[in-house]
């Protein structure tokens, strides 16, 4: 990793901090839009719940298989800007295009170029991260950039709610509104360089792109499958944003709760990446596990909405205790010149598991019930817990 004398931006890294700025950016765009999506989709275009969950189910499987392939990619060609900024480019510019949308299938069309983009750039971008590190605190580090992009994900949904009323519930206007700000995201990258990588010296695996794990190490292997057996329970955010039409709350008003799971987001962001430069990350991530099946507990007996927001701030300090925190810990299990691609391959546990959550999860919620969705969703991430600590029991020392 470089080592370099560069003057710090409030403790961090330049590039560090810029790359923050670029996701505050992004995600107030996108957040904006999807924050209302669940409303435009099932009000506007009359789509069911279970296509809902789809739709952010496979764009996040599709987002997260393109990693491994775009994180390859980078360790190979050595550049991780550049691939970035054009997956940024692509996101932003579907925003545009919403605006123009018809029908729920054109959304779902959309929605998949909008996550090829951020299959493009998460890996090569959470890469530079590692890379632009001086010195200890990598917990603090992706902490504070998953809390930026938090942030924006604080700033989007609030816009809306403030913005709908003004411009007379039009979501398309709404939708041009957040690709002007995206294109933010996109102008910060000039502050944002390269770092200089050094020749790996082992070439083997850049020379052909393969799905394999098995030049990873143990330790990466079992890490990435125990992520995905927790991943398998947690449903997509869109859908279980639904669950606030339960006790009464209007579907115009979903983006509040996203709001609430976002500000919570943000609060514990860091503090949980300096607790995992204290405890080590396997502990953080179990605490992580425990509050999302605490949420999904809370959503089940919830009969108001002071017991949904309860649980959307669980849900955020799941978010917060887990997100920036598996990237951290896979910068840790792989080598140098694999960075790109091992964050690739932990997305893709994620998002393969995402999707097999949000088919099965809408299912029972669309055709059975809400209750017996989340059921399903609190067994299977209490399975995942359990794997979790069995798998890495020399490492958890709760």
């Amino acid at each position: 990793m470089e080592k370099n004398k560069e003057k710090k931006l409030f403790g961090l890294s330049p590039n560090i901090f810029f790359l923050g700025l670029v996701s505050l950016f992004n995600e107030t765009s996108s957040a904006m839009v999807y924050s209302v999506m669940p409303a435009f989709l099932t009000v506007v275009l009359g789509a069911p719940p279970i296509l809902v969950s789809f739709i952010e189910g496979f764009a996040d499987a599709l987002a997260s298989f393109l990693k491994i392939y775009f994180g390859w990619l980078s360790d190979r060609l050595r550049k991780r800007k550049k691939l970035a900024v054009i997956g940024y480019a692509i996101s932003t510019s579907t925003r545009w295009f919403l605006a123009l949308v018809g029908n729920f299938w054109q959304v779902f069309i959309l929605r998949s170029i909008d996550r090829v983009g951020k299959g493009l750039r998460d890996s090569p971008r959470d890469a530079l991260i590692s890379e632009s590190l001086d010195g200890d605190g990598i917990g603090h580090s992706f902490g504070y950039h998953r809390a930026m992009d938090t942030i924006g994900a604080v700033i989007g949904p609030l816009l809306a709610v403030l913005l709908l009323p003004l411009i007379v519930n039009d979501y398309r206007f709404l939708f041009k509104i957040g690709f002007v700000i995206g294109i933010l995201s996109i102008i910060t990258f000039i502050f944002v360089r390269d770092k200089k990588i050094n020749e790996p010296t082992d070439k083997s695996f850049t020379e052909h792109f393969s799905l394999s794990l098995g030049s990873y190490s143990y330790s990466f292997k079992i890490y990435i499958l125990s992520i995905f057996i927790f991943g398998l329970g947690f449903m997509p955010l869109a859908l279980i944003l639904l669950k606030s039409q339960d006790i009464g709350l209007s579907i115009y008003n979903i983006p509040l709760m996203y709001f609430i799971y976002n500000l919570s987001f943000v609060f514990f962001a860091v503090p949980a990446g300096n607790l995992s430069d204290r405890i080590g990350e396997y502990n953080v991530l179990v605490y992580g596990f425990l509050a999302a099946i605490i949420a999904y507990i809370v959503f089940i007996f919830s009969i108001d909405i002071f017991g949904i927001i309860i649980a959307f701030i669980l849900l955020g300090l799941y978010s917060a205790m887990t997100d920036g925190i598996e990237r951290a810990l896979a910068s840790k299990l792989v080598p140098q010149s694999r960075l790109a691609a091992g964050q690739g391959f932990l997305n893709a546990a994620v998002g393969m598991s995402s999707l097999l959550a949000a088919i099965i999860g809408g299912f029972l919620w669309t055709y059975f019930s809400p209750t017996l969705a989340l059921l399903y969703g609190l067994v299977m991430m209490g399975l995942g817990t359990i794997a979790f600590i069995h798998f890495n029991r020399h490492e958890v020392g709760l």
